[in-house]
């Protein structure tokens, strides 16, 4: 190599580590609803924080504690401490259920984006940044995760292509993963879209999709990890759930189709 092509290399690499250590958000909120999840909430918090830091210029978390029985609440009361402005604590009491836990954190985020993910550490939060680039790369107003390799009975997968059959069938809307519980969603879509109804079950992705689809937003898909839960239990599968999700699915048709 010549003195000339050597004194080249340097200011090329230079910009390609500002490139890369540069903010490539400007505001990010970022929540996580959660129930009984004590074992898990501290490490995923945690691990966020240290990806936050590098990806986003300003941003939050919101941890929504939809009325745990265990020590969520107080260990995110320890969280809240140790990073003061950065964590706001929603609390619900009693349970409400999953919807409503996600409609806390889309109606108190303050960010021009929001993602959620669920706190129970089966998604690897560094992945944020392909639904940034994707987002970046196609001016989408929603990237939506579907499972690679989805960590879960095979009784939760069959019902979840049951349930986007139904979805299908109903509305027209089409993705490969409605449930998939890792979104980047602008604001904008939040503050848009008729307000958000489904609380306990698991209706509440289906419909912001659906209204957000009738709106004309574009919504785009990126495949995500997904890992075997090592703490705590799922709920979603539990029979009272699925029946609150169908009631809520058939009531969203009547109300699109019959009422005036």
């Amino acid at each position: 190599m010549s003195i000339t092509e050597h004194n080249l290399v340097k200011p090329i690499n230079i910009a390609i580590l500002i490139c890369m250590t540069e903010s490539k958000i400007d505001e990010l909120s970022v929540f996580f609803p959660c129930y009984n999840e004590e074992k898990n909430i501290s490490q995923t918090v945690s691990k966020s924080i240290s990806i936050l830091d590098k990806i986003a210029k300003k941003w939050e978390i919101i941890i929504v504690n939809d009325g745990s029985k265990d020590k969520t609440k107080d260990i995110a009361l320890e969280l809240q401490k140790k990073y003061s402005d950065k964590i706001k604590i929603i609390t619900h009491n009693p349970n409400r259920g999953y919807g409503a836990a996600l409609k806390s954190g889309f109606y108190n985020s303050k960010y021009q984006w929001i993602v959620f993910t669920d706190s129970d550490g089966q998604f690897d939060f560094s992945e944020i940044n392909k639904f940034i680039d994707k987002q970046k790369q196609t001016k989408a107003d929603m990237v939506i995760g579907f499972y690679i390799n989805r960590k879960v009975p095979f009784y939760r997968i069959w019902g979840s292509y049951l349930w986007q059959l139904a979805v299908f069938v109903l509305f027209g809307l089409k993705v490969k993963d409605i449930d998939c519980a890792f979104k980047l969603i602008n604001k904008r879509v939040i503050d848009t879209i008729p307000r958000l109804e489904a609380e306990r079950g698991p209706f509440i992705s289906s419909e912001l999709l659906i209204k957000a689809k009738k709106l004309k937003f574009k919504i785009v898909e990126i495949g995500v990890t997904h890992f075997s839960r090592q703490e705590g239990e799922a709920t979603g599968a539990k029979l009272n759930v699925i029946i609150a999700g169908f009631k809520d699915l058939l009531g969203l048709f009547f109300k699109i189709n019959f009422n005036r």
